[in-house]
Order: C-alpha cells, then structure tokens, then sequence
C-alpha cells in the first residue's frame, strides 16, 4: 500500500509540475505578445512591393520611437473610418520624425528641403499630392509641405498611387504606434529582415 501511495504521489507530483510549466510557458507567450513581440497581417496592397495583401510581420512593441524609412504598425487614426473589413491597423513607412519639414513635390518626396532616396519603391513610382493633410504645424500652404508636430510622426505606404496615409489623414500621433515592423514570416519563400 505505501508503494503505491507512493507511486500515486510521484505522478501527481509530476503532473503538477508539468501543469506548472505549461501554464508559466502560456503566461510568458502572453505577456511577449502584449509587451514584446506581435504579429500582424497585413491587410492591404498599400506597401507593395515591400508587403502584399497576406504578409505577416512580427512588428518589435518595444521600439515605440522609429526611425525614419521604419515600417511601422498603428492604430487607425480617429476621424479616418474603416471600409467594412478595414484592419483596426495600417502598416506604412515612416518618412517625418517629429519637427521636420515634409513636402512632396514634382513626384517626390523631400525632407527639410532634401530630396530622400526611396529604394524600397518601384521603379519609376512618383508620388501624388493628393490632398492637403490635415493636423500640420503649418497653417495648410499651397505647396503640399507639412510642418510634423511634436510626438507625431508623418508616413507613406510604398505603393503610393494605392495607399490611403498621411497624404489623407495627416501625421499620427505617437501614441498610436503599436510597434516597428522586424521581420516577415510569411510567405515562408520571403521570410526575413523588412
């Protein structure tokens, strides 16, 4: 009776601990996936060719001040509704830090007078000022610049004639960044640095 007692306590034993190690191993995932590391689908073609409609990302939480040329996720700005099936998140690149000055002229793109190089555009791709962008430093200029307030930041998406970004809606506050974009995971045949 005592070996079996004790056997039946052994296995209990094991089985908690194994409980235990499951349950710390969920807790962990969880707390990566809130503050750490999250992976995002990427909704639209509006970064093409760098991202395609279906691309997943894993997006870095904890770098919540990009750089420019960063690919970054963010909460849909209030004021600029969702299509029916819209994400709650865009995924564009950053082109103005806060305090620069962003104009986009004769199909270009130029940050504090400077024309920036955007290799990760397709070729021959020009960028349209579509519309005026609301929540500017500046008091809305004829020559399409914009004056990036503090603690936000202006972006792009890389397919500039099919991305509704802050050509549309202006800079977005930093608060609304999730994260930057790391490394894709999916397609399997692209995964790999953004």
């Amino acid at each position: 009776m005592a070996l079996e007692d004790s056997r039946l306590s052994r296995a209990l034993r094991g089985a908690v601990e194994w409980m235990l190690v499951v349950v710390g191993a969920l807790v962990i995932a969880l707390l990566l996936k809130a503050y750490v590391f999250q992976v995002f689908h990427i909704p639209s073609s509006s970064m093409e060719p760098t991202l395609a409609d279906g691309h997943r990302i894993v997006v870095n939480k904890i770098d919540d001040e990009p750089e420019r040329s960063d690919v970054v996720v963010f909460t849909r700005p209030a004021g600029f509704p969702a299509a029916s099936g819209d994400a709650e998140h865009l995924v564009k690149r950053v082109i103005g830090l806060p305090g620069d000055e962003v104009r986009i002229d004769d199909g270009r793109v130029f940050v504090n007078e400077r024309a920036i190089e955007e290799p990760y555009l397709a070729v021959g791709t020009r960028t349209a000022l579509s519309a005026w962008s609301p929540g500017c430093a500046n008091d809305q200029p004829l020559d399409g610049t914009c004056v990036v307030p503090d603690d936000t930041y202006y972006v792009l998406g890389d397919n500039r004639s099919n991305s509704q970004d802050g050509r549309i809606f202006g800079p977005i506050p930093s608060d609304l960044i999730v994260g930057t974009a790391a490394l894709r995971v999916y397609p399997l045949n692209r995964i790999g640095g953004i």
